[in-house]
């Protein structure tokens, strides 16, 4: 019945359009009239004339009188047109309904109740809108179709601009805390030949010219070592990455990531950097470090609390990865505890362990906590700590049992990199789904030789959900990926 009631109105609204075109007016035209106010600002103008324009978001017939709801991105004003006025002009409001843009003229008064209002004496119609807002005809609250028709809730979900205005300060200013730290913003490759950076499926596609398959990148992190190579000491990037795995709540198959590469500092800089960057970040945008999620209050204020992986896994399950040291011993462990634990598709040691603390200790963690010091085998990318060969220098911030932060000292030993890859890729031949690749560029990047170097990045979509208080991704990506549209 909707869709046949929204049939109904396009029918209506169309011939308006036909209508209107025969009476010599054009429902679309290019050039709009006069010297344009913001409606924040003509509402600030009392008994002066102005000139706005916007969507109207409501309209009130009363005989020879009609009220009107304009709306721009700054405010909404009442419009008040009059027969008396208007003329002949007044006829044409019958072709207009609530969606059209138009231009409004005239002189800011206030009614008897006390309202802000446009005395209209010039109008034009901007763009005659085909389809009726979904308020005046069935709401619009189903979330497939918030998400899928982004534009729509925009308009008719108050808060929702609000989300992404606060997503797009947080961009901003995490760029500028980078400029001004001697940072250096960079692109890379967005196209690889050959994905890496981190463990996970890549999405493929084909370059005709080349006749070459290319791989959309899953990380940044290969091509911004390259520079350090080549003689950058601060790069970072803000962009796009992309990987072929499952969506959820805290999972869309494009995501927005930063990542930052900085010569001669090492993990525990970063950890330095990372609190006062987010703690200087989230108070810029939010006037406070101390953040209401749910049903939690999260304190961002530095310093942040720090757990060894070792001393997670103890607590959490009991298990001691010095003594559980191996794929065996570990499996060993899990079943003698009876820990209910999918392992299909779980091979090797360090995807063993990255399964146990995504499963029973990265859910639990709350508060803004660095879990540090992770086993080798999980990150073949990291340098090993100098005083314990089975952990790497590392460290990730989890809020909420997200990883919002994962950084590490840079291996750069081009032999032990191209051994840690080869025997990755043994795992894939074992069947491990997610693993990396050799890059034999950038083993030859490396023998040219990178300065000792640590890396950081960001999950920006993560991080905005935490701050907007959003329990999905899909709330703070304006155009999330969706299964498609029957």
């Amino acid at each position: 019945m909707a869709e046949q009631r929204l049939e109904e109105i396009r029918k209506v609204r169309l011939e308006k359009v036909r209508k209107l075109r025969d009476l010599g007016v054009n429902p679309y035209p290019s050039k709009v009239k006069g010297k344009r106010q913001d409606i924040k600002e003509a509402r600030t103008r009392d008994g002066q004339e102005v000139e706005v324009v916007g969507r109207i978001m409501g309209w009130r017939e009363h005989g020879n009188v009609i009220f009107a709801d304009l709306k721009d991105e700054t405010d909404t004003i009442q419009l008040w047109f009059q027969k008396n006025t208007l003329g002949d002009n007044f006829t044409l409001l019958k072709y207009f309904d609530i969606g059209d843009f138009l231009y409004a003229k005239g002189k800011v008064v206030k009614t008897q109740v006390g309202e802000i209002t446009v005395d209209i004496v010039d109008y034009q119609l901007l763009t005659k809108s085909i389809r009726p807002l979904p308020s005046t005809w069935h709401g619009f609250k189903d979330v497939e179709e918030r998400y899928r028709q982004r534009y729509v809730d925009l308009l008719m979900n108050e808060g929702v601009r609000k989300v992404f205005d606060k997503r797009t300060k947080l961009v901003t200013e995490l760029r500028l805390f980078m400029d001004n730290h001697d940072f250096v913003e960079v692109d890379t490759p967005i196209l690889q030949p050959i994905y890496g950076g981190a463990s996970a499926q890549p999405f493929v596609t084909h370059h005709n010219a080349l006749d070459a398959d290319l791989y959309m990148r899953i990380s940044d992190e290969l091509y911004l070592k390259r520079l350090i190579v080549g003689g950058y000491e601060k790069v970072y990037e803000i962009g796009r990455v992309f990987r072929n795995e499952g969506i959820d709540r805290a999972h869309n198959p494009e995501f927005t990531m930063m990542e930052f590469y900085w010569a001669y500092a090492d993990y525990e800089d970063l950890i330095k950097y990372s609190e006062e960057m987010l703690s200087f970040v989230i108070q810029k945008v939010c006037g406070t470090t101390k953040i209401k999620h749910e049903e939690d209050e999260l304190n961002f204020t530095p310093p942040w609390p720090r757990k060894t992986y070792k001393e997670l896994l103890v607590e959490g399950v009991g298990i001691d990865i010095d003594v559980a040291d191996s794929e065996d011993k570990l499996k060993e462990e899990i079943k003698t505890r009876g820990l209910k634990i999918d392992l299909n598709g779980v091979i090797g040691y360090g995807p063993l362990c990255d399964k146990l603390y995504k499963e029973f200790i990265r859910p639990k963690i709350v508060q803004p906590t660095l879990v540090l010091d992770y086993p080798a085998a999980m990150i073949a990318l990291a340098k090993r700590k100098d005083d314990n060969l089975e952990r790497i220098s590392s460290f990730q911030l989890l809020v909420k049992g997200y990883e919002l932060i994962k950084a590490y000292n840079e291996l750069n030993d081009p032999n032990d990199q191209k051994g840690r890859w080869l025997e990755e890729e043994k795992l894939g031949e074992r069947g491990l789904e997610d693993h990396m690749v050799v890059d034999d560029d950038y083993i030859r990047a490396l023998e040219y030789g990178m300065p000792p170097t640590a890396g950081w990045g960001l999950g920006i979509d993560r991080l905005t959900s935490v701050l907007t208080n959003q329990h999905s991704l899909k709330e703070v990506i304006l155009f999330p990926t969706l299964r498609p549209e029957k």
